[in-house]
């Protein structure tokens, strides 16, 4: 397979421009469909390459392994943001109960078709690179945004990786309007990328960025090519509309279950309340933008040192440079700058860097640097995340251990990996089952909660097993939720087993039996807080 991948970007010189007056129409087709053949068998063996080794793993991230909880208690009958809290839109939700609706445990299923998406937005990449880029240029960027999809801990199913496709097409169907001189089929054109654009706001509302970006982007060239402002205003509201209609209808149907209040509490309110540590957010924003480096110099560099655009692929150019603007202020204005948030940066920004991947020989050096450093970077994140996270085997032999402890009551997962609730077929004890949400400070008035209440009301219930890491991993610890669970587990529940996961070492409790829980608990609450 390494063989023929490495083969590949030297058969694509054989082809010829697909609007060379040498070729006959069909010839061109023709053409085009072999050339598009070879880039998906080459992108495909690229995403094997570097996700093969993580395919049916149960715990890549703790985000996606929670979107596919929900996914999987929906399918039973959940409802979002009611029985089980979380702030992402309701699609992306959705869109994992699909897959799980897909058969087997679901694991497998979602990261398969998280492979496809890849795959698939590594042709869109293609098609969008050519129109200012030779095709093997065109086919390095695709493998830069593979890699660095891994290298910003996206090598399984997190979001971006779905909707990223969904946002290519939408910018490849902006391209061919902006680089269009006339105005054929505008109002069509622009309806299918704002359908795009608003079906990609419900998986992530940082999207609405791109897509007002794309919407001013359509009424510019409307006024280019001459149409009257009165025409523009009808056509912008048109476009709007279809952007917005996929989130009203998910707040309509909410309305219409009674929970309306819910809906916007969850989806447009608890964010301003997450307060995040600025230094800390300030450093991942300084490791982001060294990690893209290689990126900011084909974009900003290389250009003054390279062939000179013609006037077709210079308003290319333009284009993208505005959409890769109008992405980076999506990621940069909420001040997070978490790594996998860089994500959708990617597509516009491998695309417009893509002339420097064929350069000169003098300066094919960035081309190697851009793909040998995105490589290696994949390579050294996924593998140490995957030691850190530990063997399936770890994962399913806690679960094993947990089920039949579980009896008629439910699974708390306070720190660890949400999965849990999956294999071992466990209820949920409270509809905060994302475990950062009550363990993390920075959540502590973003829940439209008392974070502190809802663990005393857990804690209450009397879950039957309680799994932990032996040290807070999720900073900023809440201490003060820690506490509370800390003296519960002394007085309520006995430490059955230490298991270690990867770097990570978890402690699992089983409730005592009921005649025991009034007798005097041991010191273990104190000697966890002194750990402190």
């Amino acid at each position: 397979m390494v063989q023929f991948i490495a083969a590949l970007p030297h058969r694509l010189r054989s082809f010829a421009p697909p609007s060379s007056p040498a070729l006959t129409l069909s010839a061109r087709d023709a053409l085009r469909w072999r050339e598009m053949v070879l880039v998906v068998m080459f992108q495909l063996g690229v995403a094997l390459l570097l996700r093969g080794a993580t395919l049916g793993f149960p715990a890549i991230h703790i985000d996606e392994q929670f979107y596919l909880l929900v996914g999987d208690r929906m399918l039973q009958g959940a409802v979002p943001y009611v029985d089980i809290w979380d702030r992402k839109p309701v699609g992306l939700f959705l869109l994992f109960a699909a897959m799980r609706a897909m058969g087997g445990d679901g694991i497998l299923q979602y990261q398969l078709i998280a492979l496809a998406s890849v795959v698939a937005t590594s042709l869109v990449i293609y098609r969008l690179a050519r129109a200012h880029a030779s095709p093997q240029a065109a086919l390095a960027a695709g493998v830069v945004y593979q890699c660095y999809l891994s290298a910003f801990f996206c090598y399984g199913g997190q979001a971006p990786v779905y909707y990223n496709l969904l946002m290519a097409l939408a910018g490849l169907g902006m391209l061919r309007v902006w680089t269009t001189p006339d105005d054929r089929r505008l109002v069509l054109h622009g309806a299918a990328i704002m359908a795009l654009v608003g079906i990609s706001i419900q998986m992530k509302y940082t999207v609405v960025f791109e897509g007002f970006a794309f919407g001013l982007a359509l009424m510019a060239h409307a006024h280019r090519v001459g149409w009257h402002r009165w025409a523009i205003l009808g056509a912008a509201s048109l476009w709007c509309a279809i952007a917005l209609l996929p989130t009203a209808a998910a707040w309509g149907a909410y309305v219409a279950m009674g929970y309306g209040e819910q809906f916007v509490q969850t989806n447009f309110l608890s964010i301003f309340g997450r307060h995040e540590a600025f230094l800390g957010s300030l450093w991942r924003l300084t490791k982001e933008c060294l990690a893209l480096l290689p990126l900011g110099l084909a974009i900003l560099w290389a250009p003054r040192h390279l062939p000179a655009p013609s006037p077709d692929q210079a308003d290319a150019r333009g284009f993208l440079r505005y959409w890769a603007g109008a992405a980076v202020l999506g990621f940069l204005i909420f001040g997070t700058w978490y790594d996998h948030y860089v994500a959708p940066l990617l597509v516009p920004l491998v695309v417009l860097a893509a002339p420097a991947f064929a350069p000169p020989r003098r300066y094919r050096w960035l081309a190697w640097y851009a793909l040998g450093f995105s490589a290696l970077a994949a390579l050294v994140v996924t593998v140490a995340n995957m030691r850190h996270q530990g063997e399936r085997e770890a994962i399913t032999a806690m679960a094993e251990m947990i089920r039949p402890r579980l009896g008629d009551g439910c699974l708390y997962v306070n720190e660890g990996d949400p999965i849990l609730y999956q294999l071992t077929g466990s209820c949920l004890p409270s509809h905060y089952a994302f475990p950062n949400h009550l363990n993390n400070e920075s959540e502590k008035f973003a829940l439209g909660t008392n974070v502190n209440g809802e663990m005393r009301a857990i804690l209450r219930s009397k879950p039957s097993v309680v799994v932990m890491q032996s040290q807070p991993f999720s900073k900023p610890v809440n201490w003060e939720s820690r506490r509370i669970l800390l003296s519960a587990l002394a007085r309520d529940y006995d430490r059955f087993a230490i298991q270690q996961a990867g770097a990570r070492s978890f402690e699992l409790y089983a409730l005592k039996p009921r005649s025991d829980q009034k007798m005097a608990g041991h010191p273990l609450a104190n000697q966890r807080l002194a750990r402190r």
